[in-house]
């Protein structure tokens, strides 16, 4: 097969055969004449050149070992999502962008190395603002503030930014949802179940156990999420995908917990035809200019 019509789905060692979208995706791109093929991000013996298109799948362990996976985001050559869309989103700093450009987040505080910790009132989520799959991430109630204290020292001593958010009480009941987009375009939504147990250690294993189900989304969730990608600082439409998490916060209306551009799962199992959604989009992300990535504009200032 022609070196233009092979797709490299970047994973990482601990699932180096892929996530579990990877074998549906993988048929409906051989449907289309495409062969995929799992590779690990940090492999030194790949060859990225090969590739007509590097897609980045479940790069999970990147959070560890960040400074080496910003420098492999910049300098594999046909990357989706672009590299500076991937940095972005891996900085959950960006919240605060959003926050400021009127998208109703999660209300949320950052607490750098030497900065003063001030719990929310009730119930709150401390993680760090680079981090996968829930690793490192606990909810705490106010008795246990001794606790929590301990987990941003040793997140502090690492030399990481520690995000503060109150718990979202509505979550233990209603899970979250997570709307995603395929090629620019709505495609399906799902449920996830609560994550974060009080009184729960953080998460250490490449990601934490989640039950998820199929869901269909609210127009309230809709518009929200859309409102999200539309102050994205790059055009959305040019995205190859995208999900964004919602829940509903203290008032009932929805607001956004994460927007995943980098190495979310999509769980394309969810809907019917969500993997040949995707695959025609990687399709038409090859079409373009004869094979070569159109990136989307980075982030501005």
């Amino acid at each position: 097969m022609a070196d233009l019509a092979r797709v490299a789905l970047a994973t990482c060692a601990e699932v180096a055969d892929g996530d579990e979208d990877t074998p549906a995706l993988t048929a409906a791109l051989r449907r289309r004449g495409i062969e995929a093929v799992p590779a690990t991000w940090s492999d030194p013996d790949v060859d990225w050149e090969r590739f007509a298109l590097v897609v980045v799948r479940s790069t999970w362990d990147y959070a560890e070992r960040y400074p080496a996976y910003l420098a492999w985001l910049d300098a594999v050559p046909r990357l989706a999502n672009p590299a500076p869309v991937v940095r972005w989103s891996t900085d959950k700093r960006y919240l605060a962008e959003l926050a400021a450009r009127g998208v109703p987040v999660v209300p949320t505080a950052f607490v750098a190395p030497g900065e003063r910790f001030e719990p929310p009132p009730g119930r709150f989520v401390v993680k760090p603002v680079v981090s996968a799959g829930g690793r490192r991430s606990a909810s705490y109630r106010p008795e246990r503030q001794a606790e929590a204290l301990a987990h941003i020292a040793a997140l502090h001593a690492e030399g990481q930014t520690v995000i503060v958010q109150p718990y979202l009480d509505a979550v233990d009941a209603d899970g979250e949802t997570g709307l995603v987009y395929l090629g620019g375009a709505y495609s399906h939504a799902l449920r996830k179940g609560p994550l974060l147990a009080a009184e729960t250690p953080p998460g250490t294993g490449l990601y934490l156990d989640e039950t998820i189900e199929p869901r269909t989304a609210s127009a309230a969730e809709r518009e929200l999420a859309a409102a999200a990608l539309a102050a994205l600082p790059f055009p959305a439409g040019e995205l190859l995908y995208a999900r964004v998490d919602v829940a509903p916060g203290p008032a009932g209306a929805p607001l956004v917990l994460e927007v995943e551009l980098a190495e979310p799962s999509l769980y394309l199992w969810c809907d019917p035809g969500a993997a040949e959604r995707l695959a025609a989009a990687i399709a038409g992300t090859l079409a373009l200019d004869g094979g070569r990535v159109r990136h989307p504009r980075p982030p501005g200032p």
